[in-house]
């Protein structure tokens, strides 16, 4: 059996134990792997890297991923990508595709296989945490832990100088990788996407805390996160291919309300890619590896169509078109507890 490997989208920490983790099944049972490069545009263009076991067996602890990735979908260009993917899938001498990504990158794996019959077997990854019928990918851990120490850092000069620290995470849609991290750093504030912010309260809770005698405030802002009256803030008007705009700036425009409100001198970073970069966790190198040896299963049994998933501390199989059937937006009972200390 050949298989063929792809990671599509945004890069996350704990794609390369994902890609060892697969090859070295598949490698056990006397098959054979191939990297397609730079997500779909690979079996698009007919891009690859042969993969074996001593090419990937050190590969673990590294992050982003050593196939590339691109926000390339078929889909988008059907007349001419469609067919150059399939002639290339059966050029290659492919038996089966393993496709490792977000909603974007699965969806197309489920739409190949459903009006193609192209054998898909999907891996769920997003540091957003935000896809259906699995309780975490990895990436997620590793991007709560970096927000974690940056805030960490960020926390002694904003004391210091007894300012208010906005810090914008990411979260397009869903609010989990804000919510686990302020948590985890104590936020004074925290705004997600699932819950309108109300800037009133940010700024009594942010008057309060000071008049109390705490000399400074940490407020952990989703990308996504809304005013009431207006839609998501973007950067710029133009979608990539997938129709996603690109977000940014919320952090920025609650920063300058909470400075004009307050007169607390206040500053704002945007964490930005570094959330995505860097090697894995513990965590996400285990879960990582555990979902690849699940793939790999899923392809040696023929199950396409389905990709594996995280069911409590068990990996489970589930079909692709459960998975991307909608994002996953924050189980609101971590708010709610979040929300307990900035009543």
């Amino acid at each position: 059996m050949k298989v063929g490997l792809l990671t599509g989208g945004g890069d996350c920490p704990g794609l390369n134990a994902v890609i060892r983790a697969v090859v070295q099944r598949v490698t056990n049972e006397g098959g054979t792997c191939v990297g397609l490069l730079e997500g779909w545009r690979g079996l698009v263009q007919k891009l690859t890297l042969d993969l074996d076991t001593n090419l990937t067996d050190g590969i673990i602890a590294k992050g982003g991923t050593i196939l590339g990735s691109s926000r390339t979908n078929p889909f988008k260009n059907p007349e001419s990508d469609l067919p150059a993917l399939r002639a290339n899938f059966k050029e290659l001498g492919l038996d089966a595709l393993v496709a490792i990504g977000g909603d974007d990158t699965l969806g197309v794996a489920h739409r190949l296989h459903k009006e193609f019959n192209l054998p898909t077997i999907g891996v769920p990854k997003t540091i957003d945490n935000d896809l259906m019928v699995t309780d975490f990918t990895f990436g997620f851990d590793t991007a709560v832990n970096i927000v974690t120490e940056c805030v960490d850092r960020l926390r002694t000069t904003t004391e210091s100088h007894r300012r208010i620290q906005v810090v914008e995470t990411m979260g397009r849609h869903a609010g989990w990788i804000a919510c686990f991290s302020g948590i985890a750093v104590a936020a004074d504030y925290i705004l997600v996407p699932e819950v309108p912010i109300d800037m009133p309260h940010v700024i009594d809770v942010l008057k309060r805390r000071r008049a109390g005698g705490k000399h400074y405030g940490i407020v952990v802002v989703s990308e996504g996160a809304k005013f009431p009256d207006k839609g998501i803030v973007t950067l710029e008007a133009e979608s990539d291919a997938f129709g996603h705009a690109r977000l940014g700036g919320v952090g920025n425009v609650v920063a300058d309300q909470i400075e004009k409100q307050t007169g607390f001198e206040t500053r704002c970073v945007v964490l930005g890619h570094l959330q995505r970069g860097g090697p894995p966790s513990a965590y996400d190198r285990v879960l990582a590896t555990r979902f690849g040896l699940a793939a790999g299963n899923l392809v040696l049994q023929k199950r396409f169509g389905t990709m594996v998933a995280l069911s409590g501390t068990k990996i489970i199989e589930t079909t692709l078109a459960d998975g991307v059937a909608a994002t996953k937006t924050l189980d609101l009972s971590y708010y709610n507890e979040a929300a307990a200390f900035f009543r």
